[in-house]
């Protein structure tokens, strides 16, 4: 199992547990780029209970493109975006990796959304693409 821990950029929130991840991969929805800031989110799945979250998050909900709510955590202080949680996916939180305190081991396996994605992105490492989310 992996050792995860991670934090906000205040350090009022962290987070850690020992999980290996469902899934690594790279979202570029609108959402995920306006949650993250960027041009898109790289997220680290694990399955939520073994995860411990210490500190206040905040919470903004609202309906994916399947219809289905997804949840945007974030850290109330400094704004930092934490993890998401989507209805499709029970009892998995994607935590944004750029909070990990070691991101050097995420290695995305996948980009999802690639519909979206902005024109200038290239991104390599032979990841699967797909335009939406994967069935």
């Amino acid at each position: 199992m992996a050792q995860i821990t991670g934090g906000c950029l205040c350090g009022k929130v962290r987070y850690s547990g020992n999980a290996e991840p469902v899934f690594t991969g790279v979202c570029h929805c609108r959402d995920c780029q306006k949650f993250s800031g960027g041009a898109f989110a790289i997220v680290v799945a694990v399955p939520k209970d073994a995860l411990s979250i210490q500190g206040t998050l905040k919470t903004f909900s609202k309906p994916g493109d399947t219809g289905n709510t997804i949840e945007r955590s974030f850290c109330p202080e400094c704004g930092s975006s934490i993890a998401d949680e989507a209805a499709v996916m029970p009892g998995v939180l994607m935590i944004t990796a750029g909070t990990l305190d070691d991101p050097n081991w995420v290695k995305p396996a996948m980009q999802i959304y690639c519909d979206s994605a902005q024109p200038w992105v290239e991104l390599g490492g032979g990841l699967q693409s797909f335009p939406k989310m994967p069935a």
